[in-house]
This record gives C-alpha cells, sequence and structure tokens, in this order.
C-alpha cells in the first residue's frame, strides 16, 4: 500500500466505543457499540440443573443470574452432534438431571418475568466462519447463492477440519469470495478460543460466566485487522492492554507483527 495506509481508530469512553476503519485519512466505515445495548445473548455460562420437567420438556437452569433459565429439551439433543438416535428424541429427564452441571450459551435475554431462553448446542462466531463444537457438520449459508462459490467455501473448510476434530463450522455470508488463508485464520483462531472456553468451563464453578460475546474493540482486531489493516491506534490504556492480551492468546502471529 502507498501513502497512510489503512488504520484502524478507537474512541473508548464510559457510555460507548466508536472504531473507524481510516484509509490513506479517510474514513471507510464506523462502528459503534453502546454499553446499555450489550445484552446476555452469546454468552456461555456453567449452570446447574434446578429443576426438570417432563410435562413441558424443559429444564430451569441456575446460571448465578437473578432469574433462572430455561432449556426445552430441543436445544439440548441433536442428532447430528451425536446425542442419540434421529428417529426419537430422548425425553427431558433421560438427558439431564437436577443437580447436573451444564454448560450452556444464552439464545435471548431475559424479558420481564422470564428468564434467559438457553441452548447446550454451543455456537461460536467469528468473521468468515461459525464454530459448533461436537457436530461433524459443515454449513454454507443460504445467502450465499452461487453454487461455484458454494462449493469452494465447503471444500476449503473441509479440507482444513483435522479428522476426528469433533467441530462443524458454519460458512458466514461475509465468506463469500475470502480466500483459503482468510478461512485458515479464521479456523485456527476459534480453535484456541474453544480451547479456552473449554478449560475455563472444567475449572468454572456452577453459575460462573465461563464467556461472553466479545466487545467492539476485540471484534475489530479478530475481523479487520487481518484483512489487511496496518496499524491500531487505541486512545484507553486499559483498552490497549485487553487488545495484547487478546492477540497473544488467540492470534499470536498478529501480536508478532
Amino acid at each position: 500500500m502507498n501513502g497512510m495506509g489503512e488504520e484502524v481508530l478507537i474512541n473508548v469512553t464510559p457510555r460507548e466505543i466508536r472504531a473507524a476503519v481510516v484509509e490513506n485519512g479517510v474514513l471507510q466505515e464506523l462502528l459503534i457499540e453502546r454499553a446499555s445495548r450489550r445484552g446476555l445473548a452469546g454468552n456461555i455460562y456453567k449452570g446447574r440443573v434446578s429443576r426438570a420437567l417432563p410435562g413441558m420438556q424443559a429444564a430451569f437452569i441456575d446460571m448465578g443470574l437473578e432469574r433462572t433459565g430455561f432449556l426445552h429439551v430441543s436445544d439440548i439433543w441433536s442428532a447430528d452432534r451425536g446425542n442419540g438416535d434421529a428417529e426419537r428424541e430422548p425425553g427431558i429427564r433421560e438427558l439431564l438431571r437436577e443437580g447436573d452441571e451444564i454448560l450452556v450459551q444464552v439464545l435471548k435475554d431475559p424479558i420481564g418475568t422470564k428468564g434467559a431462553r438457553l441452548t447446550m448446542q454451543i455456537t461460536i462466531p467469528s468473521r468468515y466462519l461459525v464454530l459448533l463444537p461436537g457436530s461433524e457438520t459443515v454449513g454454507v449459508s443460504a445467502r450465499i447463492e452461487d453454487e461455484e462459490e458454494r462449493a469452494r467455501l465447503r471444500e476449503c473448510v473441509e479440507s482444513l477440519v483435522p479428522e476426528g476434530a469433533g467441530a462443524g463450522y458454519i460458512v458466514r455470508t461475509a465468506a463469500e469470495g475470502a480466500a483459503f488463508e482468510a478461512l485458515r485464520a479464521d479456523m485456527l483462531f476459534l480453535g484456541r478460543l474453544w480451547d479456552s472456553v473449554d478449560r475455563r468451563s472444567r475449572e468454572a464453578a456452577s453459575g460462573e460466566l465461563v464467556h461472553e460475546d466479545l466487545p467492539l474493540e476485540l471484534r475489530v482486531v479478530r475481523d479487520v485487522v487481518s484483512s489487511g489493516i496496518q496499524r491500531v491506534r487505541v486512545d484507553s490504556k486499559q483498552a490497549y492492554e485487553r487488545i495484547q492480551r487478546f492477540a497473544e492468546s488467540f492470534m499470536p502471529e498478529m501480536a508478532e507483527t
């Protein structure tokens, strides 16, 4: 690149975080995340089964929040993930008992008197891929309509998944046209992140938050920096240190540059 090249400018305030992508001094993209808008959706908790109700085919899960979360049997069992016979969905008490400790992810935030809607079918997104721990599937977003591109993306991802990895992937719409190396980098990042989540889930106490969706400054590092950005400038020492630790743990190739 000539001239100033591309850079990311990150502004951190108590109420919001703003990230600007600038190329040769010209604003290309502006991203804003307000602290008040960050909900629980996507968060992963070490939960404990409070009640299992056969009549509702559901369980209430204590996650250390004000209200217990709601977990329906359909969000536990998945034939694709190897949890039973595809011809018959097991009952809630065949799968869970009161007192069991389980890993759950928030599908929907609590509303009014209702607790969060939960799932045990964990998904972790990155820029181009969504990781499905325990799955064997590679899927491609239906929004990518070109059949040749769909086939190329599927072939790329399938060639990258080690045999017996115990992980599946969904190729996101943003991956259309993405290079093989970009997909590989995304998969490496997700693998490191899941290893961290898995380790923390085993060490965590019941009711503890194990993983939450990345704040804007870390999503920018994850999604934008790998696409040719030459520098990141941030006006908060705390945010800078978070970015450094994140890069060292999950994107070491970037931290070394």
